[in-house]
């Protein structure tokens, strides 16, 4: 299972179509996380700066998308980051999306697997590949269609 780290804002900026001035803009990258975290088989927790009270967003989280905001005036998105890459027991079962300077340094130096938020963002907005977990195509012996046409066969 993929494990992501996400700089929630950070990832924001790079997004096409999102912007931090936009008050929904927390709201409309977690769709886009769940949609990826659904066709991915991933487990994802992003973290915000400054939301209020602070903590875990249970009304944005789920899907496989954990949100978290920092609180206000107490801490940032970067020192919850950079706490969280600490005490990861399994640092390299994790990938850190940032693109700040010191949340890269400790996810570095913990030996965990690192990306940028533009490389995610091309990697989240790519279409799906035919190997995708979405696209499941199942052929059924010429047994099975018998079988089935009897089933279904009107009396």
């Amino acid at each position: 299972m993929q494990r992501l780290l996400i700089d929630g804002h950070n990832l924001i900026a790079q997004v096409p179509g999102l912007a931090l001035d936009d008050p929904d803009d927390e709201q409309k990258l977690i769709v886009m996380l769940r949609k990826y975290a659904a066709r991915r088989g991933a487990k994802i927790v992003v973290v915000f700066d400054t939301g209020i009270p602070g903590g875990r967003s249970n009304e944005l989280s789920g899907g496989g998308v954990t949100a978290i905001f920092a609180a206000a005036k107490h801490t940032i998105a970067d020192r919850i980051l950079i706490e969280r890459i600490n005490d990861f027991p399994r640092p390299a079962d994790w990938t850190v999306i940032s693109s700040d300077n010191q949340v890269r340094a400790v996810a570095l130096k913990r030996k965990t697997m690192l990306k940028s938020a533009q490389e995610f963002v091309a990697i989240m907005t790519a279409p799906p590949k035919g190997d995708d977990r979405s696209v499941v195509e199942e052929k059924l012996s010429t047994e099975e269609v018998d079988e089935w046409l009897k089933v279904f066969k009107k009396k």
